[in-house]
Parts: structure tokens; C-alpha cells; sequence
């Protein structure tokens, strides 16, 4: 059964919360990553980025929804 959250009388999905406190994740992951220099081996940066908010809210998503 899909989890919802109240917030301000409205009823929200909890994977739509989920997905906000992911890409704040990794937007943190994301400047520790280019701080370290690791962008420097990765071969597609922006592409890498994109998997790496799927990564984050997909574990996010499996960890509530399991």
C-alpha cells in the first residue's frame, strides 16, 4: 500500500518527498565529488550525475517501499 504523508491538509506521496531528499543528497554528493576531483576520470560528467540521482532515490525509494 503506497505510503502518503500529510502536509499542510493535502496528502502527499511519500516517493514525491523521497525524490526531493534525494536530489538534496546528491547535490551534496555531487560538490564532494567535484571538491575531490573525481569528475576528472569519470567520462561523461553530466551523464554520470543523472545516474547518480537515480542511484540515490531508487535506494531512497526501496528502503520506504520495501
Amino acid at each position: 500500500m503506497p505510503r502518503e504523508i500529510a502536509v499542510l491538509d493535502a496528502y502527499i506521496p511519500a516517493i514525491v518527498l523521497l525524490f526531493v531528499v534525494g536530489g538534496v543528497l546528491t547535490w551534496f554528493l555531487d560538490r564532494l565529488i567535484a571538491y575531490t576531483g573525481l569528475y576528472r576520470i569519470v567520462w561523461h560528467p553530466t551523464l554520470f550525475r543523472a545516474c547518480l540521482l537515480v542511484c540515490v532515490c531508487g535506494s531512497l525509494g526501496l528502503t520506504v517501499y520495501r
